[in-house]
């Protein structure tokens, strides 16, 4: 299964949303100068976002988005099938059953075994989805103890001081 650009950008926004200041939304204005992408299609990926419930839509002049939950709470699962749907690599189309029509028994056991064997790789696939959280990956790739949250909505200038800031306290150079 080939996951589309939707899900990238979904995981980009959901990064943001982590590290973002959970007393703070983010707005859908910063999400879509980040992503680069149309409004409308922006709109679209968050409603899929806020259906799943992995996002709230914080409404008012300083509206915008915060994580529905935790990022230790929210699994790679979870993002992938709010964006893709549920997880099945094989559709049986009934082509198996046109192309050797004259071996009706054969075809059926033939699909039934390739449906299991996906199957038994989709099970696979989402177990190991469903066993990496956002923090994780996070920490992960930062390398650090504690996760930095931010304001994204700042100007860069100001979340450059913010970031120094953290890191000394992280480091202890107060």
């Amino acid at each position: 299964m080939k996951l589309t650009k939707g899900f990238e950008q979904a995981a980009c926004i959901i990064v943001l949303l982590a590290t973002q200041d959970p007393g703070i939304p983010l707005s859908s204005q910063e999400i879509n100068k980040r992503l680069k992408c149309s409004p409308s299609y922006l709109r679209k990926i968050i409603r899929k976002l806020v259906v799943s419930k992995l996002v709230n839509s914080v409404s008012g002049n300083n509206g915008g988005f915060t994580l529905a939950a935790n990022a230790e709470d929210i699994n790679l699962l979870q993002v992938v099938e709010a964006l893709e749907g549920p997880i099945e690599t094989f559709t049986d189309t009934e082509l198996i059953s046109e192309v050797f029509n004259e071996f009706p028994f054969i075809t059926d056991q033939g699909t039934a075994i390739l449906k299991n064997a996906f199957a038994q790789a989709d099970k696979l696939w989402r177990d190991s989805l469903r066993n990496k959280t956002v923090y994780q990956l996070l920490m992960e790739a930062v390398g650090e103890e504690k996760l930095a949250l931010y304001d994204w909505n700042q100007p860069e200038e100001k979340r450059e001081l913010l970031i120094r800031k953290v890191m000394n306290s992280i480091h202890g150079n107060d």
